[in-house]
This record gives structure tokens, sequence and C-alpha cells, in this order.
């Protein structure tokens, strides 16, 4: 009895904090003032992991969209990643699983969730090696307390809002939030991609990239391994995108998609961001 209560204690407590943290602005501030990723007394912590987890069941819903429509969301020291000409925005959804923090504490009551993202592709030459990465314009998870970590740290423009998922391994997938879903059906048949194929380069880019404002970017490595991809026979999209992400997106998400992937995952480790210098 005594150590159930001693549990349902620290269970209890770190809900209460996390609501806490979520609520308060002040707070915020103050943790962003101690723990200052931009200050270079404290060295480069980029190679260091800040979160390790296995992503898992990704469907990735790419779309067509005109290059000015991302430009005032480029991160400065950027540019945007084209694939034969054209420009692509991408709708994620995925597990995340056993998430560990610093790669070995596990995350206490929030180590298995959905994620919802949509993201767009630049790359950053640093003297002379080419980047190929990510830029998000919104990401979705579950748990207020995992969207204030994510905005703390990384200045990721992360909500919180009610997700859900319903997998049948090799079939059917879908993802729910709020009032949207995708869902995909798959014949379980391996793709068999080649280096330069589309589908590589969707899901081969290696960084994230932060707009924190017009001068400043922060750069951080997604480690993983090249990741196996499935067939698509069917999917389903019912997103309302001009809530969520705006009218301008909205006009070029309500086409067909460009292509809809199913990948399995892998084990990722995400690492400390840092400032980079354009």
């Amino acid at each position: 009895f005594t150590l159930f209560f001693c549990f349902h204690g620290v269970t209890e407590g770190l809900n209460h904090l996390g609501q806490t943290i979520a609520r308060s602005e002040n707070l915020n501030s103050s943790l962003k003032n101690k723990v200052n990723i931009n200050d270079e007394s404290r060295g480069d912590m980029s190679q260091s992991v800040f979160l390790s987890a296995r992503w898992t069941h990704l469907i990735i819903v790419s779309f067509e969209i005109e290059p000015d429509v991302l430009k005032p969301y480029i991160p400065v020291g950027t540019t945007l990643d084209f694939y034969n000409g054209k420009t692509y925005i991408s709708l994620v959804a995925f597990l995340f699983e056993d998430t560990k923090v610093f790669g070995v504490v596990p995350a206490f009551f929030h180590q298995n969730f959905e994620e919802v993202n949509l993201r767009f592709y630049v790359t950053r030459n640093e003297k002379g090696q080419i980047k190929r990465g990510v830029v998000f314009i919104k990401e979705i998870v579950p748990k207020p307390f995992l969207a204030w970590v994510a905005r703390t740290i990384y200045h990721e423009n992360y909500v919180a809002m009610p997700t859900s998922h319903n997998i049948i391994v090799g079939s059917h997938y879908q993802y729910q939030w709020n009032n949207s879903s995708v869902t995909v059906k798959s014949d379980g048949k391996q793709l068999n991609t080649e280096e330069d194929s589309f589908e590589r380069w969707i899901t081969e880019h290696y960084w994230g990239y932060t707009r924190v404002s017009s001068e400043k970017t922060l750069e951080y490595e997604v480690k993983h391994p090249i990741w196996n991809l499935y067939e698509v026979t069917d999917h389903h999209l019912k997103v309302d995108f001009t809530t969520l992400y705006g009218q301008d997106f909205e006009l070029y998400m309500r086409e067909n998609p460009a292509s809809v992937v199913l990948a399995q995952g892998s084990e990722v480790t995400v690492h400390w961001p840092k400032q980079i210098r354009p």
C-alpha cells in the first residue's frame, strides 16, 4: 500500500506539474532565460541526444505547392529543396513509441502517443556540405506538456489536441485528430525504390530547421536508417485544412496528392538544437 500511494502521489504530481507548466507563461519565459540553447558559453550540445524513440507506421501525404507560399516560413540560412523543379508540402501522421529523454530516461507517462505534422523541405549549405532538412508549419500532439517542451526547447509550432489511431498492421492505418483524419490501406507489399525516387527524397531529410525570427534559425539533427516503404492501395483525407493551416495551404491540399507513402519507421534520435549562422 505504501508503494501504491507513493506511485499515485508521483503520478498526480507529474500531471499537476504538466498542467501548471503548460498554462504558465511566466514559467515558460523563466525557463527560456535559464536554459538558453543559444548561449555559446554552454558549448555545442548538438551532438548530444535530447530524445530517442521509435517512429512507426508513418503515413506521408505530399502535395505540390508554389514556392511563393512557403517563402514567409523559410528559416534564414536555408533554401527551398526542389524535386524535379517542384516544391512540396507533406502531411505526416505517425506513432511515437518508447520515448526516452536524453536517450535513456523513459518519458514517464508520455512514452507513446500520436503526432501529426505539416512540413516542407529545405537545404542548407554548410562549408560545401549539403544538409537536407524539414521545416514544420504545425505539429499536433495529444498532451499539453509535450507541446510545451517542444515549443520551449525547439521553438516549434506545437499544439495539443485529442488524437487517436486505429491500425491493423499490413492492411489498415488511420490517425484522427479533432474532426480530421487520414486513412490508408495497403496490401503489405514493400516498394522497391531507387535512390533518386520521389519516395526516397521525401523520407530522407535528416535535419530540422526552425525559423525563430527573420534573423535567427535553429538546427537539429534527426538520425534514423533508411525506412522500408509499402504500397498504398487506397487513401482518404478528411482534414479541415483552412482552420488548421490557413487558406493559403488549403488551396493546394484540397487537390489530389502527388504521393501517398506508408513507411515502416525505425528507431530515431533527435539531437539538441543549435543556432546557425547564415
